[in-house]
């Protein structure tokens, strides 16, 4: 298949990418920058939110799916930019769907999956969600991706393939330095290199259910192959804290004594935080057969690697 993969220099779309051209797809990836490019894809330079520069493009390439993946993603940035974060997460993805739909109206089957988030749940009253949760987010970007949810199942009943992947958090050495998730390995790497003294978490309880982004890329293209039509979540269905988390960084890189070397700091929090939450991807398993193959605490050795191998100016 031909697909159009929107993101493909972030971290879930180079591993996309990877995936999909190993299994034979040609890909066509679209970024602003020509930065971490995978070998092999066709590569379209684009500032996504030229919604009419979009449109023609879809037009160009008549692809048989579009992925879109490309997103303003940071929970603490949508705070800070709500309207620049609608604009990347609900206003493009209309002008996708748009795009698509034209492509139907010509006999095209164009299939979109849109990367949704966990985010769009919010704070679930039992902490552990699947497709049938109500959608009721708690922050800007989780209502941004919120529209763009929606919009999957408007299209959809309209007669265009439509999938909506509920993705949780899902990481890698490749994750940017804005997510937690890498800020506390790269601090980890400075600690363990003399450079640092401890690690600053805002809030050490929080629990999120962390998976590994290469395994997220895997059940989007089987969701691609299947040609499916219906939303999934993407999910380990295990939570850890931050806390724990961080934890696991210090004893990977070999730090002594990991407890003293964490400090809170409350101030750092984020308005609308949610203490816990996990998802149930029984229906993908079920349906398409994919698992998460790389656990927890390997996910997270990865990372500290990856940082420690890494200049510190990296």
């Amino acid at each position: 298949m031909r697909v159009l993969v929107t993101g493909v220099t972030g971290q879930t779309g180079s591993y996309l990418a990877e995936t999909l051209l190993r299994h034979g797809h040609e890909v066509v990836g679209v970024s602003k920058t020509t930065e971490n490019v995978v070998d092999g894809v066709d590569l379209r330079q684009l500032d996504l939110t030229d919604t009419d520069a979009l449109g023609r493009l879809v037009d160009e390439v008549r692809p048989d799916a579009i992925v879109n993946l490309a997103a303003q993603s940071s929970v603490a940035r949508a705070w800070q930019d709500p309207v620049g974060t609608a604009v990347a997460d609900a206003i493009v993805p209309a002008a996708v769907f748009a795009a698509a739909r034209r492509l139907a109206d010509d006999g095209i089957d164009c299939q979109v999956v849109q990367a949704s988030s966990s985010e769009v749940f919010g704070a679930p009253a039992s902490g552990v969600v699947d497709e049938s949760t109500p959608v009721a987010p708690t922050n800007p970007y989780g209502a941004a991706k919120a529209h763009a949810h929606h919009l999957v199942a408007a299209y959809r009943a309209a007669g265009l393939r439509a999938s909506s992947l509920i993705l949780f958090n899902h990481e890698s050495p490749r994750r940017p330095k804005r997510f937690v998730t890498r800020l506390i390995t790269s601090a980890v790497a400075d600690v363990a290199r003399g450079r640092a003294d401890e690690v600053v978490l805002a809030d050490p309880s929080i629990e999120r259910d962390w998976g590994w982004a290469p395994d997220v890329a895997e059940a989007i293209r089987l969701v691609v192959e299947a040609r499916a039509s219906r939303d999934y979540v993407v999910a380990t269905g295990v939570a850890h804290s931050v806390g724990s988390f961080a934890l696991a960084a210090l004893a990977a890189a070999g730090v002594s004594d990991p407890e003293s070397r964490i400090r809170v700091d409350p101030s750092l929090a984020r308005p609308t935080d949610v203490k816990t939450v996990v998802g149930d991807s029984s229906r993908l398993r079920d349906e398409l057969g994919w698992q998460p193959t790389v656990g927890f605490e390997d996910i997270v050795r990865a990372m500290v690697d990856a940082d420690l191998a890494a200049t510190p100016e990296d």
